[in-house]
């Protein structure tokens, strides 16, 4: 297989999932954790790793985060999603070889903080690196989009009427409800009448994507 090259302006799904489809966000603290992370780790510069920067004292630490606000970020984030035993996410680069930095940054200090949690476990977390697919045309970024947004539910964690304020997902963003702006929504909604539309475009694929879900034991070896 053709190895993929990751290009400045760029967007690509990325997704990983626990090693041995292990989970990997136990409880609301961990994914809390996660989602703090993939923020901190989209700057290009950050002075000191995340678990050191939270130690600081509580105005050392106020300053130190507020002194990153307008830092230059190596990728942005359009999309996310945090399951129980993986993540999504829809990510475009911004600096030459940003995005498998900041994919090494999230997973190694995600991991060092998962590890010191359980009971100092050792080794590794995450099922290798990560896998990607670059994203084509405009068509396919919605399509993947709204295929991350709706996995909760896909995967039976939540009933979709939670979907609009699933936390641990980019989608409460993308439909007024989000208290963490992580995510360039625009790229998405500039291709929609409203964000109204946008969430009837999400909504209105869950039960054909659900019974996909249902029968795919029956097509895959």
């Amino acid at each position: 297989m053709r190895k993929l090259v990751f290009a400045n302006n760029e967007i690509y799904h990325v997704f990983n999932r626990g090693i041995e489809k292990r989970d990997i966000f136990t409880n609301k603290r961990e994914f809390s954790r996660a989602i703090l992370t993939l923020n901190y780790y989209r700057l290009l510069e950050t002075p000191l790793r995340l678990s050191k920067a939270l130690q600081l004292e509580k105005e050392k630490r106020i300053e130190f985060f507020k002194s990153l606000e307008q830092g230059i970020k190596r990728i942005e984030v359009i999309a996310y999603c945090l399951m129980p035993n993986h993540f999504h996410l829809l990510l475009k680069q911004t600096v030459s070889g940003g995005l498998q930095r900041y994919l090494a940054d999230f997973q190694n200090s995600y991991t060092r903080y998962f590890n010191t949690r359980h009971n100092k476990r050792n080794g590794p977390l995450f099922q290798g690196a990560f896998k990607a697919v670059h994203i084509e045309d405009d068509n396919q970024l919605i399509h993947v989009s709204r295929y991350i947004h709706i996995n909760p539910v896909v995967s039976f964690l939540l009933d979709e009427e939670k979907l609009d304020s699933y936390e641990w997902s980019s989608y409460p963003e993308y439909v007024s409800l989000g208290l963490v702006k992580m995510c360039d929504t625009d790229l998405i909604l500039r291709l929609f009448k409203s964000q109204r539309s946008y969430r009837r475009f999400v909504h209105n694929h869950i039960d054909y994507a659900k019974k996909l879900e249902r029968i795919k034991h029956l097509v895959l070896e």
